[in-house]
Parts: structure tokens; sequence; C-alpha cells
């Protein structure tokens, strides 16, 4: 039952996208702990999902202001305690979406690599490819190196740089789980594609 924590390099590298893909490909549970903003990105996953057996569970905090999470919290008069978002005892395969990047705050002491470090689960990096993605993928890559998170693989996103994939695979020697064309139509039978396709490489 493989669980995975989907994180990227920054916001709107496609996070929602690809936790939908490996939703799929595992017949997974999804969730996203921590939801700041709407539209909801559980919102988001659901009408992509096919099989019958994906459960969407609910949030540890979900709220309404479209910021960070440590500022849409204090926006509501609440605290971000990583202490209370606990893996669903769900016995199942769960994929889990972070918010935004690695250093994203929850509260003045954490981050979302912290909770990702408690939770204890490996990590999936998602970089999209722009000017200034190596500095970003390897600076996640590093952060997460350093706290021994396991990081499971990268998926590219978006327009194709092949200097930029060499040297960022080059410099952390991560296998490439998956590559995302830019433009893709987002809907379920892309999902259900790409999702047959992560399947062969994650066996």
């Amino acid at each position: 039952m493989p669980k995975y924590f989907i994180t990227a390099i920054g916001t709107d590298s496609g996070k929602s996208l690809v936790s939908a893909i490996f939703t799929e490909a595992l017949e997974a549970d999804y969730w996203k702990p921590i939801q700041a903003g709407a539209p909801h990105d559980a919102d988001f996953v659901r009408p992509l999902i096919s099989n019958a057996q994906t459960q969407i569970l609910p949030e540890t905090y979900c709220l309404a202001m479209p910021a960070s999470p440590h500022a849409a919290a204090a926006a509501e008069g609440v605290l971000i305690d990583k202490t209370t978002v606990k893996l669903p005892n769900n016995n199942r395969s769960l994929i889990v979406e972070g918010a935004g990047g690695l250093l994203v705050p929850l509260n003045d002491k954490d981050f979302i690599i912290d909770l990702i470090a408690q939770l204890e689960l490996p990590v999936v990096l998602v970089a999209n490819l722009y000017l200034g993605s190596i500095n970003h993928s390897l600076l996640s890559y590093e952060a997460l190196a350093l706290r021994n998170i396991k990081i499971a693989g990268i998926v590219f996103n978006g327009l194709s740089n092949p200097e930029s994939e060499r040297i960022i695979l080059h410099h952390t020697g991560l296998p490439v789980l998956l590559r995302l064309p830019a433009g893709l139509e987002v809907s379920a039978a892309t999902v259900k594609h790409y999702a047959a396709i992560l399947k062969g490489n994650l066996l």
C-alpha cells in the first residue's frame, strides 16, 4: 500500500494534476491536509478520478483565504499545529498533497517540509521548467536531503527543457517518474492515460 507526499519546487507547479495521476494509478485515497483558499484542490482532483476505490479524505485545516497557510490561518484566528495532522487510518494506498513548496510556512516555526518529516512519507517532487527552475529544484532537493527525507522521484511538468532536466538529474540522481507535456488537456481520460504510464514506472 504505497503512500506518497506530493510536493513541488513552487506554487502552481502542477501538484494537483500529478496527485490525481498518482491517485488513479494506485487507486489510492487522496488527502490534502491543509487547504488555503478556493477552489479546493480536492474538488479539482475528484472529477479526474475514474476508479471506484478512491476516497477523497477531509482536510485537517480548511482555510478561506488564498494565501500562505500561516497567513490564512492568522486571518481566521487559527494556529496550525502540525502535530494535529495525522495520517488517516485508511489501510489503503494514500496520496498526500502539500501546499505550495517546501518552505511554505504553517506558523512562525514550522514549514511544509516539517510536516513531511513528521508524516514520514517518501516525496514526489514536481518540477516545472522555467527560468530559475534549476535553482529551485536543487534547493528543494538539498532541503529534503538535509532532513533525510526519502525522495521517490521527480515529475517534470510542462514545457520541456532537456538541458535543465539533464543538469537537475545529474546533481540529484533522482529517477524520472513521469513527464507531462505542456498544453495537456486536464480530463479524466488524460489522467487515466498518464496513470497507466506511471504505474509501469513505479513497478
